[in-house]
Order: structure tokens, then C-alpha cells, then sequence
């Protein structure tokens, strides 16, 4: 399979996972203030060129740092606020951010590698395929996500990871928009 066989076009939807694909991940850590969060380089300018080619765009992200008591909900709706000022103000645009705050020990169906976000997704935007969908994020339990629910998987990693839950693999966001551009 390629990229180029996929067809994509705007009736398409792009899941993204947060952290380790759009803003840098904290080793041993969470992202609990604004302060903290730090884009990856070129990663607004992906989103921008995204918004071009699908029709909407999710993020999706587990958040358990709420679930540890290490920073509120409050603290992340504004995290999220914040990035999404900053997308739009540079010209992309992302629908909507779905967020975990469930422990991983908990096994709850909202966190990923769980659906919950995706169905929610799907009952907010009816029109969401999941067989037109495509999930690139960082972890594994994001692979899952995707696979899971039908979903065309991009692993973002400097290392080439061999998996049946993957479909793709690049080191970034970027590469991955490249690898779009060359196809569309």
C-alpha cells in the first residue's frame, strides 16, 4: 500500500495525536502548563498544509497527568486553547481536541489504545469514515487506536518500527506532509 493508493481528498478525517507529534514530549513528565508546551519545529506549517487536504482534523490525547493529580482539567483546556490560538493564527485548523484523563491501570474505553475518542469524534461529526480516516501518532496504543477502528496508521519515530498495526512510518509530521504532497 501507498499514499498515492489511498486516494485521499477532503472527504477524509486526520486524527493526530498531541504530544511527540505536534508539540515536543517531556521525558518522565506531562505538559501541565502553557509554559511547557513547545511546538515542534514545523509542525503549525503541517497542520496548515493538512487542513488543505482533509476535512477534519482531530487530535486525540491521552492525558493521565489529570488522572495523577499533577495538573487540572482547567489546565489543559487552556493548554488547548492556547495551541489551537496559535494554528489558527498561523492559518491551519484543527475541529476539535479529544482528551483521556483516565489512568492507564484504569483500562478506560476513552483512552487510547480504547475508541472512545474516535466514537465520540464520530458522534460529534457524523460524516467521519473511519475507513477514510487516518491516525499518525508516536506510541503504539496510538497504532492500536487506528487499527482498532479501522483506520489507515502513521508511526511518527526517528526508528522504522516493523509492525501489523502500522501502516506507515516517518520521523515527523513533515515528512509525513511531504510524503502527502508528492502523492496528491
Amino acid at each position: 500500500m501507498t499514499l498515492k493508493n489511498l486516494n485521499i481528498n477532503k472527504n477524509w478525517t486526520l486524527f493526530l495525536d498531541r504530544d511527540g507529534v505536534i508539540n515536543k514530549k517531556l521525558e518522565n513528565d506531562y505538559v501541565k502548563h502553557w509554559i511547557e508546551f513547545e511546538f515542534i519545529e514545523g509542525s503549525i506549517d503541517a497542520i496548515k498544509y493538512l487542513e488543505t487536504v482533509f476535512d477534519k482534523i482531530v487530535i486525540v490525547t491521552n492525558q493521565q497527568g489529570i488522572g495523577k493529580k499533577l495538573y487540572r482539567t482547567e489546565d489543559l483546556e487552556l493548554i488547548h486553547k492556547n495551541m489551537l490560538y496559535e494554528i489558527e493564527y498561523y492559518g491551519g485548523r484543527v475541529d476539535k481536541v479529544y482528551f483521556s484523563p483516565h489512568l492507564a491501570s484504569e483500562n478506560h474505553p476513552s483512552r487510547k489504545p480504547g475508541i472512545g475518542m474516535a466514537l465520540e469524534a464520530k458522534k460529534d461529526f457524523p460524516g467521519i469514515d473511519f475507513s477514510k480516516s487516518i491516525m499518525v501518532g508516536d506510541s503504539m496504543s496510538d497504532m492500536e487506536f487506528g487499527r482498532t477502528a479501522g483506520m489507515i496508521t502513521v508511526y511518527i519515530s526517528e526508528e522504522k518500527k516493523a509492525d501489523p498495526k502500522i501502516d506507515f512510518n516517518f520521523t515527523s509530521l513533515n515528512d509525513f506532509v511531504v510524503a502527502l504532497q508528492n502523492t496528491l
